[in-house]
């Protein structure tokens, strides 16, 4: 399975009239999900949040890939 890069948000059985509308479902979900932690208990939710997501990936090229991804222009 190569690492989809195009929008894929979706809720089954909900009808979408933007594109862009599911992916803002989930960026409103996510800054919802860390509303009042610290800073320690934010990066800690996102760490649980990968590993969470990683295993349900399973496929440990896609999520290699991933993760080069991510880290590009992160690091100097």
């Amino acid at each position: 399975m190569p690492l989809n890069l195009e929008p894929n948000f979706a809720e089954p059985g909900r009808r979408y009239f933007r594109d862009f509308s599911a992916g803002d479902d989930f960026y409103q979900l996510l800054i919802d999900a860390h509303r009042d932690l610290t800073d320690e208990q934010s990066a800690l939710l996102n760490a649980k949040l990968v590993l969470l997501l990683a295993n349900h990936v399973g496929d440990i090229g896609v999520i290699r890939e991933a993760l080069q991804r991510a880290r590009e222009d992160v690091a100097g």
